[in-house]
Formats: structure tokens, sequence, C-alpha cells
């Protein structure tokens, strides 16, 4: 940014984007008008509304530590706190997976899923910000949702994120499927579990690459379909008779999903992309 501050909420704008557009960030002008409206306290509507409004040394200064920030390639959702997901505003930080639009396919499966039926009961298995789990819990009000993650500070965001959102979720501490096993039979299992190969690390954005939790991001090295594996096996014991299993996959991961369910009554879902994104396995009645 130029030494001279700017003097309105239009000129900090400006600047904004021509510095995250010459620090090669993902969507300079969108960043740009988030981080800007973060530092003055408004929503992206209203600075648009407001953009003769004066400004500060305060806000500017808040402004540049943010820009600066962003400079470096921090997620956007870490920096001003949160990120919206199916239309609600959600809590993130450090040690949580960033919520992405494409899951939001998993949400609308599930839905379809749970339409019409009373009591329905609803697993999350690495729930991260809680955001799929607490959807469903708003979405689906006479659904029974619990949601599970192994990162107490994971929980420790949904729960946080329920409250706010006022929606009803059992939160539970554990390392995948199999700690729901004494848990009475669901009737929908739903997960976005790590699906990214490590070697294929240098190749993500750095904003995912050198912010996002490590745990949320990768299988085991050498073993790329651990978690889908995981659960096709506890996690579909988990369900009632005439269940369903929804997996988020990676975007080349649909075929091998395929194969390794081949045994099951499975299909894909493509997302908006034309990218297999859902596993979707019915369990027998």
């Amino acid at each position: 940014m130029v030494s001279e501050s700017p003097r309105t909420a239009g000129e900090m704008l400006a600047r904004a984007r021509e510095f995250l557009a010459r620090k090669g960030t993902a969507e300079p002008r969108l960043e740009a008008e988030l981080l800007v409206a973060h530092a003055l306290g408004l929503s992206r509507l209203q600075l648009f509304l407001r953009l003769d409004q004066p400004v500060v040394d305060a806000e500017v200064a808040r402004a540049r530590e943010l820009l600066v920030r962003r400079g470096k390639h921090e997620p956007v959702a870490y920096i001003t706190g949160s990120r919206e997901f199916y239309g609600r505003s959600f809590r993130v930080g450090s040690g949580v997976l960033v919520p992405r639009p494409e899951t939001e396919l998993l949400v609308d499966l599930a839905r379809e899923r749970a339409k019409g039926r009373e009591g329905v009961r609803i697993a999350d298995i690495g729930t991260g910000s809680g955001c799929i789990a607490i959807t469903l819990a708003l979405e689906v009000p006479s659904a029974s949702v619990t949601a599970l993650d192994i990162s107490p500070r994971a929980l420790e965001v949904a729960r946080a994120n329920a409250a706010t959102l006022g929606a009803a979720v059992e939160f539970v501490e554990g390392d995948g499927p199999e700690a729901l096993a004494a848990a009475p039979r669901f009737d929908l299992v739903v997960s976005n579990p790590p699906y990214i190969e490590p070697q294929e690390r240098a190749s993500l954005a750095p904003d995912v690459r050198d912010h996002e939790p490590e745990l949320a991001l990768f299988t085991p090295r050498g073993d790329p379909e651990h978690w889908l594996r995981r659960l096709l096996a506890a996690g579909m014991a988990l369900l009632a008779p005439g269940g369903a299993l929804l997996v988020e996959l990676g975007h080349r991961q649909g075929p091998r999903a395929l194969a390794l369910a081949a045994q099951h009554d499975a299909r894909l879902h493509k997302d908006f992309a034309g990218i297999e994104r859902v596993l979707e396995v019915r369990a027998r009645v």
C-alpha cells in the first residue's frame, strides 16, 4: 500500500485490491472487500453503501494489519474468524478446516434423504467446525444429530458454533466411526474425511498447505483410501437397515471409491463443477 493514508472507505478498498493483486492472492477483489469491511466493522453490502465514509488512522492501521496477514497467504476465514456455509456464519480459526462450498452437496443429499422422516438419527464423522452437523440439525429439526472428532480444538469450535446458531447436536471426542460402535444405529452417516495424499502437498495453495490442519487434510502416506475403507467398514456398521453413508471425495477419487464400494449398493454424485464429489452407499433393508 502507498505511504499516504486513504481518506475514505472507497480509497482504502481500492488500495487493498491493488495490494492483494500484487501479492498474488486467489481472489484479490473479493478478499479486499471482506477484509476492509471487517476492519471497518461493516458487512460487504454496508461497505459498498458507505464508500465515501471517512476513515480514521486506527481503521487504516487495522485494515493494513489484516491485509498484511492475507498477503502472507493466511486464509481469509482465519483472519476474519468466520466463513459462511449454507447461508450461515460459522466461526473458524487455526486448527479447524475452513468449510468449502462443495461440501454443501453433502448437506443437500442428507437433507433429501431425511425429508419427510421423523426422528432421523444422523452421525457426522470428523465434524471439524461442525458446519455439516449443525446445518443438518437446523435444516432437519426433527433429527437427532451426533458429531464426532478426534481434535479437542475442533470440538471446542464446533460446540461454540452450535451454541451461537442454536443447534442441538451431541458432540463426541473419538478417532473415527469405531468410536460410535456402541451407539444406537443411525439412519445417515455423513463424513468429509481427509482425502489429499501427502505427496500432493507441494501442489496445494499456500493458504491450505501452510495454515490448515494437516490432520483434516491428508491421508496416511501410501494409503489414500484409508478413511474411505474405514467408513465403508465401521461406518456402514453404524447404519440401521436401509440407512445411507454419504462421503465427500477428492476430485479424482470417484472411480476408486466406487470400486471399493462394489459389494454395496453405491453411487456417485457430481457437484456443480461436474466432479464426482460424494459417494452414497445404502445399507441393506
